[in-house]
């Protein structure tokens, strides 16, 4: 026997966990062998147990049969990633994500070997997750159906509810998701009406993959640059621009919540910061977070209740500032 199989097996093993489908070519072309070796070592996996069923198609392929009790298998940065993905779950973003995360960390730390526990181990010391109040949560299962089709370039059907409410039925072939500011985004290509599109994960309602599978276009745009476009572009009900004392650099530690495509630098000392929101509750938030001075303009100009709710909230804090006292 070849000394260099038993590492080609797991080689093997450990690509048919991370897709649900291979092609024969392309598994001999990532393992640096034939076809031939290939078909051999799919029958010895099956001699030790693993359900490999072979699928058809133009060149053939090979799929790892789910539901089985099989072993995990990662490489070291893999580990890793999950590590410190699972002691960071605790930001709120995800329903019930906390307390299953550290079920996960706990047995995956059962099993991790001697190199590796110790840098985990430092992972856990240094990282201190923050929950995040006021996000919207998602449903884990619901992004777990969503990242399997994505993975599997299949079809996936939802229903969508627009920020009007509007429910609505969507087919898409899903390219990928990203998590941005504390929100979950899918992007997407939507054939019905013939573009890409992104849809907040949790306006999401029973995600399914529908079995069919589509060939990706040769043009997928960039997922976070098309998302920072998009979101430049929602029709928000209140609008503002801030012309803000402060480089745009600074802004973008201080106010997190604003994505970074709608800060613009004027210069080393001054930027500007296009905002927009359903409530002037959100912009007034904002505002106060970018800790400078700024001016209001347009176009468009700020609507007369944003200006009205932000002179309130001026007013309630100056008088909370003229009611406190030095202590003696």
């Amino acid at each position: 026997m070849s000394t260099d199989l038993p590492a080609r097996l797991l080689r093997l093993l450990s690509l048919l966990q991370s897709r649900r489908e291979w092609p024969g070519p392309e598994l001999a072309e990532r393992l640096g062998v034939s076809d031939r070796t290939v078909r051999r070592d799919v029958g010895r996996l099956r001699e030790l147990g693993y359900q490999v069923e072979s699928t058809t198609g133009t060149a053939g392929g090979y799929r790892l049969v789910s539901g089985r009790d099989l072993p995990l298998l990662l490489d070291d940065d893999e580990a890793v990633a999950i590590a410190a993905g699972l002691l960071t779950a605790a930001d709120g973003t995800v329903t019930g994500i906390a307390e299953s995360a550290v079920r996960a960390l706990a047995k995956l730390r059962q099993v991790l070997p001697v190199r590796l526990s110790g840098r985990v181990a430092a992972l856990a010391e240094a990282i201190s997750p923050v929950a995040r109040a006021g996000l919207p949560r998602v449903d884990p299962m619901a992004l777990a159906a969503i990242a399997s089709a994505c993975r599997d370039r299949e079809l996936l059907a939802f229903e969508h509810r627009s920020r009007e409410g509007v429910v609505s039925r969507r087919r898409v072939e899903p390219y990928s998701l990203l998590s941005t500011h504390g929100l979950w985004y899918l992007l997407a290509y939507d054939p019905d009406r013939e573009d890409w599109r992104t849809f907040r994960v949790d306006r999401i309602g029973d995600p399914r993959s529908t079995g069919w599978r589509f060939t990706p276009r040769e043009f997928v745009p960039d997922a976070r640059a098309y998302l920072s476009q998009a979101v430049a572009r929602t029709p928000y009900r209140y609008r503002a621009r801030a012309t803000v004392r402060a480089s745009a650099e600074e802004v973008r530690v201080r106010a997190p919540s604003v994505l970074p495509g709608r800060i613009e630098a004027v210069d080393e000392h001054t930027c500007v910061v296009h905002l927009g929101a359903d409530s002037p509750e959100r912009i007034a938030l904002d505002l106060v977070a970018l800790d400078a001075d700024f001016t209001l303009g347009g176009p468009p100009e700020p609507p007369s209740e944003l200006l009205r709710h932000l002179r309130e909230v001026g007013e309630r804090l100056l008088r909370a500032g003229g009611e406190i006292r030095t202590a003696d």
